[in-house]
């Protein structure tokens, strides 16, 4: 058995030892390698499970910032590109971090390049959390702002509530005073209307039932043939007796009417609608003649002793007739003289 051995040691080296010491080795190096892995691999995902953490902070001060950011939009327009920009930036370094997560399990030759690209993201997050810190003060000041603003709106409001309330005071008062006013006025015409009444009845009670003389409405009415000759404003010397008679009614109604009562006796002089005919060239046209003839009428009243205040003289023409017939009778009825007493 020895001899057998001794003849196959003699016939050939022995490999295994090798082999083995070789093989063990191998398996040490491996398995050295394996840990050098498994460790740098447990400190990547701890590192990555940190940025991971960041980010959603992150995100949650972004989405408190939009938030926040949205109720304050006017006169904001540089914070909120800020913000824009921001989250632009996170949408990048989530991009980043998920491809990195995709290379870490793929590849692992990729690990030191993970690192760098972690690396630069930490610095981005970083700075992003300054512009956050920039932007949430900025903010702190507007929403200092915006409550001084809302004081001063608040104290605005009342001043103009004050005042809306004065307003409605004094619009009440202006109303009262108004219904107080018309009330007195409806008075006043009302005495107007008795003293004219009067008047007119005591005119007519001076004048007698005359064909040339008649009340229309609330004017009284004489035919201009009474006071004037044809195309002609300087009164007949038989004109006097009728407007003295005027001139005495008018100045004893003055005696009657309160003073505070403002009233006036209008002379209006009307003329026919016939072309106007007059020589000389004194008068160009009926309502010339009309005028002319009121102011005539007007200034003997005065001449007679009645307030000038009280008088009004006014020329219509042919321009208001009281009959639009074409006859002769028409003509004559338009060709008149009219009183009327009214409000001045």
């Amino acid at each position: 058995m020895a001899l057998a051995r001794t003849r196959r040691g003699e016939s050939g080296m022995n490999y295994w030892p090798g082999f083995v010491d070789a093989l063990s080795t191998l398996i040490l190096s491996i398995i050295f390698i394996l840990t050098v892995f498994v460790v740098v691999q447990f400190y990547l995902q701890q590192e990555v499970a940190g940025k991971d953490t960041a980010l959603t902070r992150l995100n949650a001060q972004v989405a408190e910032l939009t938030e926040l950011l949205s109720m304050e939009k006017t006169g904001k327009a540089n914070l909120e590109d800020q913000l824009a920009q921001l989250r632009a930036s996170l949408v990048t370094a989530q991009s980043e971090r998920d491809k990195y997560k995709g290379e870490v399990d793929t590849a692992n030759a990729a690990a030191g390049a993970a690192q760098g690209k972690i690396s630069s993201l930490s610095s981005e997050v970083e700075g992003q959390k300054k512009i956050s810190a920039n932007a949430l003060a900025q903010i702190e000041v507007l929403n200092q702002q915006i409550a001084a603003l809302r004081r001063q709106l608040s104290a605005i409001q009342e001043a103009l509530d004050i005042s809306e309330q004065k307003g409605k005071e004094q619009q009440a008062r202006i109303s009262d005073l108004g219904q107080r006013l018309n009330l007195a006025m409806a008075q006043k015409v009302q005495e107007l209307t008795k003293y004219r009444s009067d008047f007119f009845g005591k005119l007519r009670e001076i004048l007698g039932n005359r064909p040339d003389v008649r009340i229309v409405g609330d004017r009284f009415v004489l035919q201009s043939e009474v006071f004037f000759d044809t195309n002609k404003a300087d009164l007949k010397p038989e004109a006097s007796a009728e407007l003295d008679k005027v001139a005495g009614a008018l100045t004893e109604l003055e005696k009657q009417i309160p003073t505070d009562i403002p009233w006036v006796l209008r002379v209006d002089g009307h003329t026919d609608a016939r072309p106007f005919s007059g020589t000389g060239g004194q008068f160009k046209s009926n309502w010339d003649l009309s005028a002319a003839r009121a102011v005539s009428v007007v200034k003997y009243l005065i001449s007679k002793g009645v307030d000038p205040k009280r008088l009004l003289a006014a020329g219509f023409g042919e321009f208001q007739p009281i009959d639009t017939g074409t006859t002769d009778a028409a003509y004559q009825r338009n060709r008149r003289i009219e009183f009327k007493l009214t409000e001045r």
